[in-house]
């Protein structure tokens, strides 16, 4: 389903806010599928992950099947150093909790800033000292 059938304006509006803090705050680049996901829901969100295409490793996407009611998140390999499963699952619950409180929009939105709430910066290997 295209983002316009799901969300009004400003529910749209309030979830790009969300990726564009998210980014800001955690440098963690975030993209959001709303829309079916048919089959196997793991293979289709890697598979959307996937046509992220360069930007896919460094990369989170949420995809949510809100008629199926399902949630998968996906890290790119960069990213997983940053972000492991159990604060991506921490996410998961925040916007399941949304979610079947019938808040879609608000639920991804929460769920997008706890993944950068959650997220470290990358571990430099160096220090500095001589």
């Amino acid at each position: 389903m295209p983002a316009g059938d799901a969300f009004t304006e400003r529910q749209q509006d309030d979830v790009v806010r969300a990726i564009r803090l998210a980014r800001k705050q955690s440098d963690l680049p975030v993209s959001v599928y709303v829309g079916a996901l048919d089959g196997d829901t793991r293979a289709m969100a890697l598979q959307l992950h996937r046509a992220l295409g360069d930007a896919a490793d460094g990369t989170v996407l949420v995809a949510v099947d809100p008629g199926a009611r399902r949630l998968e998140i996906v890290t790119g390999n960069e990213i997983r150093r940053r972000l492991d499963d159990r604060a991506a699952g921490l996410a998961a619950m925040t916007m399941t909790s949304a979610f079947q409180g019938g808040d879609l929009s608000g639920g991804i939105a929460n769920g997008v800033l706890a993944l950068a709430e959650f997220a470290h910066a990358p571990r430099s290997l160096h220090t500095g000292a001589p």
